[in-house]
């Protein structure tokens, strides 16, 4: 196949399913809950549903399979990707892990409504896999009924698109399929469920392994498949490391804390909050994986957190959200401690992680700053006076940044102040709470890094060119997932489809959609599904 070929009949998917040839499988085949050990997954089939109907798709990831408009756009692509067909050379299962929930050990948690169809192999060679969310209940399900409604899925497909778009790294979404059934959901844990729409989601990645997949050998004591497990990534997803040994090992580990420090710093660039930062929702390729209660920081608090379940402790809030990553690192440096029998290295891994997050953050700041250089003794001084500033009143993170942009520091420096907060005033969600006082502090702060930027060498232009690349326009607010939820679920994908394309470039100015790179409407302020949301889905 050359570059040029797409395939146009789903049955001309290559796959490739190594993970499920190499890895020790789960010997029982029946799909009923239990907990399984010395295996990385059971096989189980995806629960046929009524009536698949496609409601988006991503042309980015259908061009990553290779795939053509017309067969994404077929019926049969619905039916397969709603879990109602399966494709010869698929291999579905779900994957075993563990994983500390809140901080606590929470024993077996397990796929329990995701099901790995496969892995394709595209015609670059490259392995994909994918995987139904919400397609039915598997051994690892629990108490709970393997699916997904529609408001999480919606959520999930945009947020996966929107991320990668942003330049954070992620798992992807391929499609999102209502499947014509209803579904029990109590969304407020009050204890009144409702029936909501059925939908599934197709994840894609090149691996969906989680820290949690090796916790759950360790816990147990199960040394050798653990090391299969650790030699398997090594070699599919790291083999640039080399073959595995222990040194190998160790410069693994190093890699998953520095991948993961990267991913980190993309989500504070762009006031991303995941939200559920447990051990089995962290990636261990480094990607934002389990699109669940995650919100975007709008009023600039980093206290704040979009679940309802963290609302208490605020666990996983958005400044916490650089030690709650160690934490977890921590966590998995613990399960691959009998492979190195040594924690020092392992302890000298997590110390680069704190310092190239340290590292890592001081320049993302600089440049949402528009700095060509990173001049640690006098901007390090503003970026963290900033960052008290921008808590000084109720101040959106997106639009602020965004207008810093605005500013100008070529000519002579004005002394109207009314000149200079101008471009910012729509940052304010009350601008009549910029008081006297308040005002004098931003300003404040405002005239030196003015003072700052002219000492750079390049113009206004160009540094409102540079700031613009790092500093989004668009991102998915809450409120937007909502309205198109509430659309979506009225039978109408248009808003679903319209917001897929305006994120599909977040830094352009896109004239014309300017009303979805507004604050956050009062009426959204607590409204359900706008501020924070359960872990419901």
């Amino acid at each position: 196949m050359n570059s040029q070929q797409t395939i146009k009949n789903l049955h001309d998917l290559e796959f490739d399913n190594q993970f499920t040839r190499e890895m020790p499988a789960d010997p029982e085949t029946e799909n009923f809950r239990r907990q399984v050990s010395q295996a990385c997954y059971s096989r189980v089939s995806p629960t046929k549903v009524r009536q698949p109907q496609l409601v988006a798709y991503s042309k980015e990831v259908a061009e990553l399979l290779d795939l053509s408009t017309a067969a994404v756009e077929s019926d049969e692509f619905a039916e397969v990707f709603a879990g109602n067909q399966v494709l010869e050379g698929m291999d579905p299962f779900a994957m075993c892990y563990g994983g500390h929930q809140f901080g606590n050990w929470a024993g077996q948690l397990g796929d329990g409504r995701a099901i790995n169809l496969g892995e394709v192999l595209n015609q670059k060679g490259e392995h994909w896999t994918l995987q139904l969310k919400g397609a039915g209940p598997t051994p690892y399900s629990r108490t709970a009924d393997g699916l997904a409604v529609l408001r999480s899925s919606v959520r999930e497909f945009l947020c996966s698109e929107a991320m990668y778009h942003l330049g954070v790294p992620t798992t992807r979404a391929l499609s999102l399929v209502l499947t014509g059934e209803q579904v029990l959901r109590d969304m407020f844990y009050d204890g009144n469920p409702q029936r909501e729409p059925g939908a599934v989601v197709c994840r894609v990645a090149p691996s969906f392994l989680r820290f949690g997949n090796y916790q759950i050998f360790a816990s147990r004591g199960e040394i050798e498949p653990l090391r299969k497990l650790v030699d398997y990534t090594i070699r599919t997803d790291f083999p640039e490391l080399g073959e595995p040994s222990r040194e190998v090992y160790l410069r693994w580990f190093e890699e998953v804390c520095r991948r993961t420090a990267d991913m980190i710093i993309h989500w504070m660039r762009v006031g991303f909050v995941h939200g559920v930062m447990n051990t089995d929702n962290m990636s261990i390729l480094g990607l934002t994986i389990d699109y669940g209660p995650y919100g975007w920081l709008e009023d600039y608090d980093p206290n704040w957190t979009p679940n309802t379940t963290d609302a208490a402790g605020r666990r996983y809030r958005f400044g916490n959200q650089p030690q709650i990553a160690l934490w977890n690192l921590v966590q998995l440096a613990n399960a691959i401690f009998p492979l190195i029998e040594d924690a020092e290295p392992l302890q000298q891994s997590l110390d680069e992680y704190a310092d190239g997050f340290e590292q890592g953050f001081q320049q993302m700041m600089a440049d949402k700053l528009g700095f060509s250089t990173l001049q640690r003794e006098t901007d390090l001084p503003l970026i963290e006076e900033l960052q008290q500033v921008l808590q000084l009143v109720e101040t959106d993170m997106t639009i602020f940044f965004r207008r810093l942009a605005f500013l100008k520091a070529e000519g002579e420096p004005t002394s109207d102040v009314a000149e200079l907060m101008a471009p910012l005033m729509d940052a304010y969600y009350d601008p009549a709470k910029v008081t006297e006082d308040v005002r004098a502090k931003i300003v404040d702060w405002l005239q030196r890094y003015l003072k700052r930027l002219r000492e750079e060498q390049s113009s206004d232009v160009e540094r409102r060119e540079r700031m613009n690349l790092v500093n989004p326009k668009y991102v998915l607010r809450n409120y937007l997932a909502q309205l198109a939820i509430d659309k979506a679920a009225a039978g109408d994908f248009s808003l679903v489809n319209e917001l897929l394309e305006l994120l599909r470039h977040p830094y352009d100015e896109q004239p014309g959609q300017e009303e979805y790179a507004g604050k956050r409407p009062e009426w959204a302020r607590n409204r359900p599904g706008c501020s924070m949301l359960s872990c419901s889905s």
